[in-house]
C-alpha cells in the first residue's frame, strides 16, 4: 500500500510539471500573438498619423497662401488709395496755386485802381477845402451884416432862439404828457373793469354758508339714552375723544354737534354714525371708533388735496402742502368754505395773469396757497399770511409764490407782479355779496360806525352805508363844502376808514355835493 502511494505521488508530481510546462508554452504563444497585434496597431497608428500630418501640413500651407494673397491685396489696395490721395492733393495744390495767382493779379489791379481813385479823391478834397474856405468867408460876412442889422451878436441871438424853442417844447410836452396820462387812465380803468368782469363771469361759483354746528339725526329717541350712557359717561367719552360738544335737548330724533372746527365735527358725526349702527356704545368702543375715524379722515384729507391738484392742473406740490390743501375743505372764513374760496381765487388769478401776459400756472399756484396759514393747528403769533409764506418757503415753493402769500394782506412788501393779482382776486372772491356771512349784530354795528365816522366831519349833512357796507355815500352842504373840498373830504374819509376800521374787501366813499336854485312862479 505504501509503495502504491509513492507511485501515485510521483505520477502527480510529474503531471504537475508537465502541466506547468504546457501552460508556459501556451502563455508564450499568446504573448507573441499579442505583441504581433500591438506591432500591427502601432504601424497602423503611425501610418494614420503620417496621413493626418500631411493633410494638416497641406491645410496650413493653403491657409498661409490665402492669408498672404489677402494681405498682398489689401496692401495693393491701400497703396492705390494713398497714390490716389497724393494725386488729389497735388490737384488741390495746383488749383490753390492757380487761385492764389488769380487773386494776386486781381489785387495788383485793385492796387493800381486804388492809386488812381486816391489821386482823384485828393483832387476832390483840395477842391472841397477851397470851397469850404470860400463858404466860411461868405458866412462870416453874412453874420457881420446880420449883427449890424439886428444889433445882437451871434451868441446872443442863438441863446434867445434856444430859450424860445425850449419854452415852446416844454409847454407842448406838458400838454402831451397830461393828454397821455388821461388817455392811459381811461384805457386802464376800462381794461381793468373788462378783465375783472370777464374773470368773475368765467369763474362764478355758488357758496354754501358754513355753520358752527352739525345736526345728527337719529331713528328714534331711545338711542339718545345709549349715547348719553350711565351717568353721562358715554357722552363725556365722545366729547373727550373728539373735542366736540354734544347738545342733547328736547329736539326730537336729533343731537347737535357744536365745534368751531368742521374737521372735528365731521369726525364726531362719522364716529356717532358707526357707533349707532354697531349698537355697542361704551367708552372703550368709543375711543376705538374715534381713532379709526381719525385715520380714515386723514386719508380722505389727502385724497381731497390730490383731487384739487388734478382739478386745477397743479403739479409738483409737496405732500405736506397737499395735505394742508385737503384740510381746507374743513375750514371756513367768515362762513365761506376755505377750499372753495382758494380754488375760486386760483382760477381768478390764472385768468387775470393770462390777460396780463404773466404765467397763469404760477398765479394759479399762488392763488390756491394764499390762505394755507389758516389751516395749521399749532398756535403761533404770526398772522396767517406770514405763516403761509413761511410754510411755502419751507416746502420749496417759488419765491414769487412765497411773496404773493405773505403780501396779500400788505404785511410784506410786494416784489413780484403776481402779488397784487393774488391780493385783488382774494378780495374779489371774498367781498362779493353772498360769499361770506357775518353776525348780524357786528354787521349792524359796522354800518353805524361807517355812517358816524362820515357825519363827524364838518359840512357833512347825511351819510348812508349801502350795498351791505361796501359803499359809503356822503351828502355835504354845498354852502360849506366846495368841489375841491369834496375831493379832499372823500380822500380823508377813505383814509380814516382804512386806518381805524376792520372790514372785508373794500369800501367805496362817494361824496355828493348838490346845489339847488328853487323859485316859485305865482
Amino acid at each position: 500500500m505504501e509503495t502504491l502511494t509513492f507511485i501515485e505521488i510521483g505520477i502527480g508530481v510529474v503531471g504537475l510539471v508537465i502541466g506547468i510546462i504546457i501552460g508556459k508554452l501556451i502563455f508564450a504563444k499568446d504573448t507573441r500573438h499579442r505583441i504581433e497585434e500591438a506591432e500591427k496597431d502601432a504601424a497602423r497608428i503611425l501610418a494614420d498619423a503620417k496621413v493626418a500630418t500631411e493633410t494638416l501640413k497641406e491645410k496650413k500651407l493653403l491657409e498661409a497662401r490665402e492669408k498672404y494673397l489677402q494681405m498682398k491685396s489689401e496692401l495693393e489696395k491701400e497703396t492705390l488709395q494713398r497714390n490716389q490721395k497724393l494725386v488729389d492733393s497735388e490737384t488741390r495744390i495746383k488749383q490753390k496755386e492757380q487761385a492764389l495767382s488769380q487773386k494776386l493779379e486781381h489785387a495788383q489791379r485793385q492796387v493800381q485802381e486804388n492809386e488812381v481813385i486816391k489821386e482823384n479823391l485828393n483832387r476832390q478834397i483840395d477842391l472841397v477845402n477851397i470851397k469850404r474856405t470860400e463858404l466860411e468867408k461868405h458866412q462870416e460876412e453874412h453874420i457881420r451884416r446880420l449883427e449890424k442889422v439886428a444889433g445882437l451878436s451871434a451868441e446872443e441871438a442863438k441863446a434867445q432862439l434856444v430859450e424860445t424853442l425850449r419854452e415852446e417844447a416844454r409847454s407842448q410836452a406838458v400838454g402831451q404828457i397830461q393828454q397821455i396820462v388821461e388817455d392811459a387812465k381811461l384805457k386802464a380803468n376800462k381794461d381793468a373793469k373788462k378783465i375783472i368782469i370777464q374773470t368773475i363771469q368765467r369763474t362764478a361759483a355758488e357758496q354754501t354758508i358754513e355753520n358752527a354746528i352739525t345736526v345728527f339725526n337719529l331713528e328714534s329717541d331711545e338711542i339718545k339714552g345709549q349715547i348719553i350712557g350711565r351717568e353721562g359717561r358715554n357722552i363725556r367719552a365722545i366729547e373727550a375723544a373728539t373735542g366736540v360738544d354734544l347738545i342733547v335737548d328736547d329736539t326730537p330724533e336729533a343731537i347737535v354737534l357744536s365745534s368751531f372746527d368742521p374737521l372735528r365735527r365731521e369726525i364726531a358725526r362719522l364716529s356717532l354714525q358707526r357707533l349707532v349702527q354697531d349698537g355697542r356704545i361704551h367708552p372703550a368702543r368709543i375711543e376705538e371708533v374715534v381713532e379709526k375715524t381719525k385715520k380714515q379722515m386723514e386719508d380722505q384729507v389727502i385724497e381731497i388735496g390730490e383731487r384739487t391738484m388734478i382739478e386745477l392742473g397743479i403739479h409738483g406740490l409737496h405732500p405736506d402742502l397737499v395735505r394742508i390743501v385737503g384740510k381746507m375743505r374743513f375750514r371756513s372764513s367768515y362762513g365761506q368754505n376755505l377750499l372753495m374760496h382758494s380754488k375760486e381765487t386760483a382760477n381768478l388769478c390764472a385768468i387775470m395773469a393770462a390777460e396780463l401776459g404773466i404765467s397763469p400756472k404760477l398765479a394759479k399756484r399762488a392763488g390756491l396757497l394764499h390762505d394755507i396759514g389758516k389751516v395749521p393747528d399749532e398756535e403761533t403769533e404770526l398772522s396767517h399770511a406770514l405763516l403761509g409764506a413761511k410754510l411755502a418757503e419751507k416746502y420749496g415753493e417759488h419765491p414769487s409764490v412765497v411773496n404773493a402769500i405773505g403780501a396779500h394782506h400788505d404785511e410784506m412788501e410786494m416784489t413780484y407782479v403776481i402779488s397784487p393779482i393774488v391780493q385783488a382776486c382774494d378780495a374779489i372772491s371774498g367781498a362779493r355779496p353772498g360769499a361770506r356771512r357775518e353776525i348780524m349784530q357786528s354787521y349792524i354795528q359796522r354800518i353805524k360806525d361807517l355812517e358816524n365816522l362820515a357825519i363827524a366831519y364838518n359840512g357833512v349833512e347825511k351819510a348812508y352805508a349801502i350795498q351791505a357796507g361796501r359803499e359809503l355815500r356822503v351828502i355835504v352842504e354845498s354852502e360849506k363844502v366846495t368841489d375841491q373840498d369834496a375831493d379832499k373830504l372823500s380822500f380823508e374819509i377813505a383814509q380814516k376808514i382804512q386806518t381805524e376800521m376792520q372790514y372785508p374787501g373794500q369800501i367805496k366813499v362817494t361824496v355828493i355835493r348838490e346845489k339847488r336854485a328853487v323859485n316859485v312862479a305865482r
